[in-house]
């Protein structure tokens, strides 16, 4: 894992530009730093390494490949490599190797293959920059699930790009000009989506996707849109004509462990100390029984848990463990410990982000990279394989708004509207969310609405406006199939996988997500509903795996998430912070926020009418941003 900068075109003092871009990156690849140019082609490029595979200056970038045409910085871990450096053997396509690294199989790769045969043939984590000294091309790849984050755009004249927005903010001529419509989308969701950033002249490469510029793309202001090389829409779409078909229920569970084994013991590929996080639930518990299979020793394991038994799961994890035989740690912090973070995460994460499970995954982070440099994580697991409680209660809903006719549907949704905000009670935001429910047409916006936060987030931000995203593209999917689609197209990489890599990386820590292996996600697509969804639960056929090496006595309960009480602390111990930040005077400073809608929320908050805390933290980490971007400016 590492962090990657680059910047082509005119910029000032280029090399200690790039310099600074790599200090602030530091806790991203505190082993080693690069950094490459070529004068006469206006272009740098910088590296910051945390080493995993190759530990040697074999493996140290900028790294140009044997040939001499490409140069190339990665961060990520490409699992499959050894195996493409055996198939370049075979083709007569392999150089000399300097070492064993993956970056190094990269580059050979893409000189013999060129890029996009190299993309599809990858299995990893990526994101890298690769420069074209014949073609003079600059090339930007993302990974296929959006694992690891790559931001790109202007500087002045020059085109940059780089792992954190925090590489970019110091080059000259950049440009702080806020996206009002990426803070709109944030209100919506609390995070904000790709390709949008929090500026408006830097985007987000999506996942699945690569982009070629050119000299002349370099000068213009409009640049090409991004390619896809793989797409989870289309996977999706495609395999419901290729179901898999299971004469026993026996072999449906042999097929999934085996393209389970097959991605963990790819991820299991390290030169350092490497573990697992361990909640007890389902999906850690099966990623963690797996490795363990998979080993000759003790699988490190790590858990946290709280005072607060609501959100305490480390007594279950560590009930997994002690079966498994793990080598188990586990942490217990306090809610000061966790309050102590908060002031930690616009810096952090860099952009406006307001998942709050972020808090504990912080702690969990820096806890487990005091033992290990690589842990794996059974994220992913829901969006594949339909373990999220939501599911089941938006098709409920989904089913009462079908079976209603079309033209009582709006009628019948406005009368529960005025009956919502007339209603003095907690149902109130149920009768008004069924209403704005049946407003909906379709399946994508109808799942938008119910996973939505603000009603309408375009009032909450001054000059806020919205724009289409994925749930506006039409599906021919069966509903839950599409929700699935949606959550892993958008919020697996925008909230899920950004909470756990920047808080990891923050510690120096790299984390590794083998139910997102895309043969695993294949898999899951070809699966009809009764191997997902049955007795009212998700994930079924993920369950049986899991039952073979942990009895169900250890897994079955309520799943109570990985979170924090942050409505009672809104209430309670961080009342006085958001006061500060959420106060009239302190929201007309920054001239972001509408004050009038956020000030009814949070008195509505305070008087214990509704636990209004998620619609504000995503105004609370906003704000919260904006003063630190304030700050830094005055620091500079």
């Amino acid at each position: 894992m590492c962090g990657i900068v680059g910047a082509w075109g005119p910029l000032n003092d280029r090399q200690n530009v790039l310099a600074n871009s790599r200090k602030v990156m530091k806790h991203r690849g505190p082993d080693s730093q690069g950094y490459w140019e070529d004068a006469d082609a206006n272009i740098g490029l910088g590296h910051v390494r945390l080493a995993i595979i190759d530990l040697s200056e074999a493996g140290h970038q900028p790294m140009v490949s044997a040939c001499g045409r490409y140069v190339v910085v990665l961060n990520g871990e490409i699992y499959n490599h050894l195996a493409l450096r055996e198939l370049l053997q075979v083709q007569s396509q392999a150089p000399d190797w300097r070492g064993h690294s993956d970056t190094e199989t990269l580059l050979a790769a893409i000189a013999a293959w060129g890029l996009e045969t190299t993309l599809r043939s990858l299995v990893g984590m990526f994101a890298f920059a690769v420069w074209d000294r014949d073609a003079r091309t600059l090339s930007l790849a993302r990974d296929r699930m959006g694992e690891k984050p790559l931001y790109w755009g202007h500087a002045g004249e020059a085109l940059v790009f780089a792992s954190e927005l925090k590489a970019l903010r110091g080059m000259p001529g950049f440009n702080t000009a806020l996206d009002k419509t990426a803070l709109t989308l944030m209100m919506r969701h609390n995070y904000i989506p790709a390709p949008f950033s929090v500026y408006e002249d830097i985007k987000k490469l999506p996942p699945g996707h690569y982009i070629t510029l050119t000299v002349e793309d370099c000068r213009q202001r409009n640049l090409p849109p991004a390619s896809a090389y793989w797409s989870a829409r289309q996977v999706a779409e495609e395999s419901k004509s290729q179901a898999l078909s299971f004469s026993r229920e026996e072999d449906a569970v042999d097929a999934l462990e085996e393209v389970l084994m097959t991605a963990i013991r790819g991820q299991m590929m390290a030169d350092v100390p490497l573990g697992a996080f361990l909640s007890g639930g389902v999906d850690s518990s099966l990623v963690v029984a797996l490795m363990q299979a998979l080993s000759a020793n003790a699988v490190n394991t790590y858990a946290i848990g709280f005072d607060e038994p609501a959100f305490n799961e480390a007594e279950y994890a560590r009930e997994v463990a002690a079966h498994l035989g793990t080598r188990h740690t586990e942490l217990y912090v306090s809610a000061q410990d966790a309050l102590d973070v908060v002031p930690r995460l616009p810096d952090i994460y860099d952009e406006p982000f307001a998942d709050s499970s972020q808090i504990p995954t912080v702690l969990l982070m820096q806890m487990a990279s005091q033992h290990v440099t690589v842990a794996l994580s059974g994220d992913g697991g829901d969006e594949l394989f339909g373990g999220y409680s939501r599911y089941q209660r938006a098709q409920r809903w989904w089913d009462k708004r079908s079976s209603m006719p079309g033209l009582m549907r709006r009628p019948f949704g406005s009368l529960a509207q005025t009956l919502g905000r007339a209603w003095p009670g907690n149902g109130a935001g149920q009768l008004d969310k069924f209403g704005r429910l049946m407003h909906a047409e379709g399946s994508g916006p109808f799942y938008r609405q119910f996973v939505s936060y603000w009603e309408d987030p375009s009032a909450v931000i001054n000059g806020g406006r919205l724009a289409p995203t994925v749930f506006d593209q039409p599906s021919g999917l069966p509903f839950s199939d599409h929700m699935m689609l949606l959550d892993t197209l958008t919020y697996l990489p925008d909230d899920i996988l950004v909470k756990v890599d920047r808080a990891a990386m923050a510690a120096s820590l790299e984390t590794r997500v083998p139910l997102l292996d895309h043969r695993v996600y294949a898999f899951s697509q070809r699966l009809t509903p009764q191997y997902k969804f049955r007795d009212g639960q998700g994930k079924w056929l993920l369950r049986q795996v899991l039952y073979r090496r942990v009895p169900e006595v250890l897994i079955d309960r309520p799943k109570k998430g990985f979170g924090v009480p942050v409505g009672q602390w809104l209430r309670g111990p961080l009342k006085d912070w958001a006061q500060s930040l959420l106060d009239p005077a302190h929201l007309a400073r920054h001239s972001v926020f509408n004050a009038e809608p956020v000030t009814k929320k949070w008195q509505s908050h305070l008087a214990g009418h509704h636990d209004w805390s998620a619609h504000l933290w995503g105004v609370l980490m906003t704000q919260a941003w904006l003063d630190a971007q304030s700050n830094e400016g005055l620091s500079a």
